[in-house]
């Protein structure tokens, strides 16, 4: 029965998107938000990431765009006064915060109820001793582990244990501050970066080489409890989950090991209390089955988002519902319609998720994965046997790819080595390795992965090299059919049978076997979800594509009633949730106008794969080859190009010459903005200004474009998604190192060389066009100068500080570029403006990251406009001006370089953040700092470390060091900045960089011993001794945990900001007091 007493519950959500806590977190608040709106509750939202779904209008009745912090959402509870709080569905970040309020009597104070399961069992789940107590008390194995509260404590354990160990900081995210040690060296240096995150260190006996298997449990008070769904890991013990590929159902358990850990599952949580969801996570060894436990999450996690998508068992609706206080048995499944909740998932396809790393957008990174998580972002792929699942998941996550074999050969010194280090590449060396005559049992001794999944891929590389033997005139009928059941695609039969040399042509080369599959007959079936293997008739419209069946599940109705919208694909650097937002956005407005709305996407975390969004999902790759398949099949009205970030736009052209009708801006005027060449002579004969660029072939070319227009430069290859391989080079050394990287980026592209402008505006026009003509826009403006990213800077809208001249301006070319490139739908244009100069950098005719931002802060859905537009619907220019408005929203940009070990934490052309959050407030400062602490930034209590790179950084700098001094603050500084402060009449000391030994105080000392609470650190330039001093100091700001700024004019302005505007000063206001 469920708690009548429960009228209004406050989420809490997880904040911007980082490493090891991202999208995931969005679908189950999401789902959470659903379930109990369905019961008529009132909801409360506090998240500050303005760019998810679940902050959207019609999701929750009040939404808070403020950090997920104790006081914040203290504030919160008193003016709003909620019954209950769920505290599961925001990751360790909410759990984290949940546990604090519960600690500090404010939950009681406020007579606030925690939904699901009770505070106690997530303590007893989070700290490491009262777990093992707890699980002793019924007789399960843990691994042995000490808890310590200092380092001594930590090599006396060690010792004791006996190396090799594995450290772990207790109430950390994604194994933050872990890792493995060999000797007691290793062990201090991780020992303090561990320290720094949390108080409690545990020391535990390492089990690598274990197999890691996990469990999802559903429990409802009464006591019932199931299984929804067991996973394992590709690799042994010792990867993160989130770092390993992971395939559910576990396929290597007997039917007996299947058994014993379910049922000591269920123990487990009954025994704990947990009302909910949980998973739990074992280290089972393979030859004794001996089993260890190693964790239990009391909330939902990473792997329940998986689990949810991958049986169709949606397990936060689910969890939500429970926390209300039904029963199991009084739910419906609400996928399957027809089952109740109550009723164990069974599958007939296995899924394989594997995660995504964008580890070459650092410098200097390590690449070898451990225990704690570095991936940005997952796929999940279905097949019914492993061999399609693994080779769809390899091409899915983007690294350019074509499955397990066919791709272009790694360069590998020594295999064996690159066989024992587990690193982002290495599923492909096994590949490599097969090809070269390893066998099954050699690769297993060295990379301890289980023979039955070796023996699959061994498979894989048996069909390649029977192929290799034909040519397509002799590539019998039995031998294609059987590599499509296997997960080839066209592609990689082109390129086994040797047509790439024939046709010199890979497009070509597809599109021959395409052809002949089709004579042949060999075509692909559509199969549904059916989690029930098909027991019970299910009525899901959750489908895979498949060339293992007979026929289709579903029947197609050729109407061309139907709208394909095609989704943004793994979450990476530079195209995370804010895609997913302009996705489900358009398939709203669709089925709001009388369409079908159909999916294509195959990321687990997002929204836009849930159950009911659209019509019909296809969880399904996003190659031109799949896509065809699906819309073969579909025969829609149109396909949306345009709000799923770069993978969708760059199918359009190829979409197009197979006569596919493309919604909005027509394919032909998308290569006019993509091509630089065509779209800058397009500015050309506009007259519209640029900088100054031109594409070189060769060194000599370049030396002379540069002696023409002189230092700083940027350089780029074409074609490109978010600054990949783009460089600012400001002189000779810096040039020739960067061009020998990007030499093998791209042979058959040149180089674009442009001029670098320094200490200008960048500026963003988001706009829709209808037809050529611009119905709404919103024009933002960064903070920072240009050379920093703008998916990284910190952007402001309504912008603050451009001139008048300068908006009409960027308006005038906007309108000019619309009607050129007849846009019609969604479009972005970049500008940088230096004393009312207006030069365009350039344009996008697609949505952008900033689209929910302006959006939500304009709050004019400029998507269902873009959708309505490209549907034909005739619309109305909104009458509301983005210079109306009272308040103010900024976005400020989540780094995740605490997991990034060794990468140095400065900001570039290339982007590096993972995550964002927006805020508004009555003015800048006050939105400045929600959301500057809300990605982790904290207001520094006394002292603060100042080295503020060339000249003209330091004369920036001088108010804020005076605003700091006239605040109480201290002042500490290096050399040049110290003695230009003095200059100056500020009072500060000088601290000495790491190369200056032997003087005292030195800077990095003081990080160590938490004398500092705030580092601003600009780099002068990028010359080796800068970067070397820089870097050490920059990187132990990182690991130590102090934040750290890099960029001076975001510096002064969050200086300004805490020093004029207290916490308590900060307006505590929901989203849509803001009028």
């Amino acid at each position: 029965m469920k708690d009548d007493n429960i009228k209004k519950v406050l989420l809490l959500g997880s904040g911007a998107l980082k490493i090891g806590e991202a999208g995931e977190f969005d679908y189950s608040g999401s789902q959470a938000l659903k379930a109990l709106r369905d019961e008529g509750v009132k909801t409360v939202l506090i998240n500050p990431n303005i760019a998810t779904v679940q902050t959207s209008e019609g999701v929750a009745d009040q939404i808070y765009f403020l950090p997920v912090q104790p006081y914040f959402v203290e504030r919160v509870i008193e003016k709003e006064r909620p019954d209950g709080i769920l505290l599961a569905f925001g990751g360790q970040t909410a759990l984290n915060c949940g546990v604090e309020l519960y600690q500090t009597g404010v939950l009681e104070k406020y007579n606030v109820k925690v939904l699901g399961t009770p505070v106690q069992a997530i303590m007893d789940t989070e700290d490491r001793e009262l777990f093992v107590e707890k699980l002793n008390e019924i007789d399960v194995k843990t691994i042995k582990s000490e808890a310590c509260e200092t380092i001594e404590q930590a090599r006396k354990a060690a010792a004791e244990l006996g190396y090799p160990v594995i450290l772990r900081a207790a109430y950390a995210l994604g194994g933050l501050g872990s890792g493995f040690c060999d000797n007691e060296e290793e062990l201090n240096k991780l020992a303090e970066k561990a320290f720094s995150f949390s108080p409690q260190v545990l020391v535990e006996k390492s089990l690598k080489g274990w197999k890691e298997i996990e469990y999802e449990v559903v429990r409802d008070r009464y006591d019932n409890c199931i299984t929804v769904c067991n996973m394992e890991n590709f690799d042994p013990l010792g990867i993160h989950t989130g770092e390993s590929i992971v395939i559910a159902p576990s396929q290597t358990l007997t039917n007996s090991e299947y058994h014993k850990l379910r049922a000591l599952s269920i123990k487990i949580i009954r025994h704990i209390g947990i009302v909910g969801e949980c998973n739990v996570q074992y280290a089972f060894d393979p030859v004794s089955e001996d089993y260890r436990v190693i964790e239990v999450n009391a909330r939902l996690s990473r792997s329940s988002a998986l689990a949810s998508k991958a049986t169709g068992y949606p397990l936060a609706f689910v969890a939500a519902k429970l926390g209300m206080g039904y029963g199991l048995f009084e739910l419906k499944n609400s996928v399957t319609k027809t089952t109740s909740a109550f009723f164990e998932p069974a599958l007939d396809y296995v899924v394989c998720k594997i995660p995504r790393w964008d580890l070459s957008k650092f410098r200097g990174v390590d690449k070898e994965l451990g225990s704690s998580m570095k991936s940005v972002g997952e796929v999940m792929a279905i097949g019914r046997n492993f061999e399609e699942a693994i080779q769809k998941g390899l091409r899915m996550i983007g690294q350019g790819m074509h499955g397990f074999v066919e791709n272009k050969e790694l360069e590998i010194d020594d295999i064996d080595a690159a066989l024992r280090e587990p690193t982002d590449k290495r599923v492909f060396v096994i590949s490599k390795a097969m090809h070269k005559g390893y066998t099954v049992d050699d690769i297993h001794e060295l990379t301890k992965i289980d023979k039955w999944f070796l023996e699959k891929l061994k498979h894989i590389i048996e069909i390649d090299e029977a192929m290799k033997r034909s040519n397509i005139n002799t590539l019998d009928r039995d031998l294609l059919r059987k590599a499509k059941v296997y997960g080839f695609t066209d592609f990689q039969v082109a390129r086994a049978v040797g047509l790439e040399d024939e046709l010199k042509s890979m497009q070509k080369a597809s599109l021959v076997v395409r052809n002949l599959r089709k004579n042949y007959g060999i075509l692909p079936v559509v199969k549904q979800i059916d989690t029930l293997a098909a027991e019970y008739p299910a009525q899901t419209n959750y489908l895979y594509v498949t060339y293992a069946g007979v026929k289709s599940d579903i029947t197609f109705e050729n109407d061309h009633r139907s709208i394909v919208v095609l989704g943004s694909g793994a979450y990476r650097i530079g195209s995370s949730v804010e895609f997913d937002w302009c996705g489900v956005q358009a398939l709203n407005t669709i089925r709001k106008e009388g369409y079908r709305s159909v999916m294509i996407n195959y990321n687990p975390e997002t929204v836009s794969t849930d159950y009911d969004i659209c019509d019909r999902l296809y969880f399904d790759e996003l190659t031109f080859e799949r896509v065809m398949d699906i819309i073969d099949l579909e025969q829609p009205h149109g396909v949306v190009v345009s709000t799923g970030g770069q993978i969708p736009n760059n199918l359009a052209i190829r979409l197009d010459e197979q006569h596919v009708p493309i919604l909005g801006t027509k394919a032909k005027d998308i290569d006019n903005a993509e091509d630089r060449a065509k779209f800058s002579q397009m500015l050309t004969n506009n007259g519209i200004n640029q900088p100054e660029w031109s594409a070189l072939t060769s060194m000599e070319d370049i030396d002379r474009f540069i002696e023409r227009v002189g230092f700083p430069v940027l350089v780029r290859p074409s074609y490109v998604l978010s600054g990949a391989a783009m460089n600012v080079c400001s002189n000779e050394d810096e040039l020739k190192r960067f061009l020998q990287l990007a030499a093998n980026v791209s042979e058959d592209h040149p180089v674009v060389v442009s001029k670098f402008i320094e200490h200008a505006k960048e500026i963003e026009l988001d706009g829709v066009a209808s037809k050529g003509e611009v119905i709404a826009y919103a024009i933002s403006e960064h903070i920072e100068f240009a050379g920093v990213h703008s998916g990284d800077a910190t952007i402001q809208f309504p912008p603050q500080k451009l001139y008048v001249e300068t908006v009409r301006r960027v308006k005038r070319v906007g309108r000019q570029i619309a009607k050129e490139l007849h846009i019609n739908g969604p479009f972005n244009i970049q500008f940088m403006a230096r004393d009312n100069d207006i030069l365009v950098i350039e344009c996008n005719l697609r949505a952008s990251r900033s689209f929910p931002f302006v959006s939500k802060v304009l709050k004019i859905n400029l998507i269902e406009l873009a959708t309505k537009v490209m549907l034909g619907v005739p619309v109305e220019k909104p009458n509301k001006n983005l210079f109306d408005l009272d308040y103010v929203g900024i976005k400020a940009s989540q780094f995740s370089f605490n997991r990034l070990q060794k990468a140095d934490p400065v900001l570039g052309v290339d982007m590096s953040s993972t995550g964002e959050v927006g805020c508004l407030g009555d003015d800048t400062n006050d939105a400045l700092l929600k959301s500057m602490l809300s990605v982790g930034h904290r207001i520094p209590k006394k002292t603060i470390l100042l080295s503020t790179g060339g000249a003209k950084q330091k004369a920036e700098m001088l108010d804020a060091a005076r605003q700091l001094v006239t605040n109480g603050y201290e002042l500490y500084a290096t050399g040049g900045t110290s003695k230009y402060l003095t200059d100056n009449g500020i009072a500060n000391t000088q601290v000495y960089w790491p190369s200056e030994e032997g003087m005292e105080p030195q800077a990095l000392t003081m990080l160590h011993d938490k004398k500092i609470d705030m580092v601003v650190n600009i780099p002068k330039d990028l010359s080796p001794r800068e970067l070397t001093n820089g870097y050490k100091i920059r990187r132990a700001a990182i690991d130590l945990n102090v934040p750290l700024i890099t960029n001076s004019r975001l510096a002064s302005a969050f200086i300004s900001a805490f020093c004029t505007k207290k916490l308590d000063e900060i307006e505590i206001k929901s989203w849509e007091e803001y009028k």
